[in-house]
């Protein structure tokens, strides 16, 4: 996909999700109240998204999830992509479980005889549940009915982003069906890639509220973006959001693992830097729930956990680096 259909594609996916947005928040600017899943997985849906996710799926992931993040909707769009680097057909009524919230490892973690995970909202109408699970002799993946499965509504700190939290009983999963212990980390490095790009997009909205603000807001006589240190945290915010854009683009290029690991890990400490220095600049404001700066807040918070924090990415990277005393080549220069 050449610079021109990329643009092409950015525009249409962007006013198909803002309309979206608009027919279900009843004209609302974005930002002012939450989005839920159904009105733009059918946005999504209508542009033939699954497509684009088989025919190019890098710029398909980039585009729509950076999307997301930017208009702070909620979709599930991420099972399509798990689902997709697993090799299974991504449908409507087929969710994924996911690994449990700051993990990355299969979702085969035995809690009372139960393996659990995260889901999306999908998982509440899904007929059909792909669980990849360990039994210590190796991975497998089963294909279970929805009904199997014992699904908890996450509220926390922000209680629109669709998460779920699910159990499901060991003895229904069966033999499954065994699966290459190397086909999971494309999958993971995929939906870490997906769940970094939301972040940046949602990074790049806090800071355009921000500049608007500071823009608009006048003290002695003059708007405070004419500061100096206004200016100076701006800078910074703008400074990390297009470093972890350009980390992105170097997953891209280099697709692997290790990649979209430290992408994930750049874009969870991007979104604390942007957020911190946000909100000094929208001031009192920016600690109310009066202004949409909170909701893009929360989610980049709910969206950290995601296949594994920014702390333990790190921490892993380290751990490896120590024990086979080996540092790899992310980005051929």
């Amino acid at each position: 996909m050449d610079a021109a259909e990329r643009a092409l594609l950015r525009q249409t996916i962007d006013s198909a999700v803002a309309e979206a947005t608009a027919r279900a928040v009843g004209g609302a600017p974005v930002g002012d109240a939450p989005v839920g899943g159904a009105p733009v997985d059918g946005a999504l849906a209508q542009l033939g998204w699954r497509e684009m996710l088989q025919t190019e799926p890098r710029d398909a992931v980039e585009i729509v999830f950076e999307v997301l993040g930017q208009v702070n909707a909620t979709a599930t769009a991420l099972d399509d992509v798990v689902l997709f680097a697993l090799g299974v057909d991504p449908r409507d009524d087929r969710a994924v479980l996911l690994p449990p919230y700051a993990e990355w490892h299969p979702p085969g973690r035995t809690d009372r005889g139960a393996t659990s995970g995260c889901a999306t909202a999908r998982v509440d109408d899904a007929e059909e549940l792909v669980v990849v699970h360990d039994d210590g002799d190796g991975l497998g993946m089963a294909i279970v009915p929805r009904r199997a499965a014992r699904v908890t509504v996450v509220r926390g700190i922000d209680p629109d982003a669709g998460l779920r939290v699910v159990e499901v009983d060991r003895a229904m999963l069966g033999e499954g069906a065994p699966l290459d212990n190397e086909a999971w980390e494309p999958a993971i490095a995929l939906g870490r890639r997906a769940v970094a790009h939301q972040i940046c997009g949602a990074s790049r909205a806090m800071l355009e509220l921000a500049c608007e603000h500071a823009r608009e807001r006048v003290q002695f006589d003059r708007p405070i973006a004419r500061f100096q240190a206004v200016r100076h945290r701006l800078a910074d915010a703008l400074v990390s959001v297009e470093a972890l854009d350009a980390c992105l683009a170097a997953a891209g290029d280099e697709p692997g693992p290790e990649t979209a690991a430290l992408a994930k890990a750049v874009a969870g400490r991007t979104a604390l830097v942007v957020a911190a220095h946000c909100q000094q600049v929208l001031a009192g404001v920016g600690f109310t729930t009066d202004h949409p700066f909170h909701r893009f807040l929360k989610r980049t918070i709910a969206l950290e956990g995601l296949f594994g924090t920014a702390d333990e990415i790190v921490v892993d990277v380290g751990r490896r680096l120590l024990r086979t005393r080996q540092v790899p080549t992310l980005v051929e220069l």
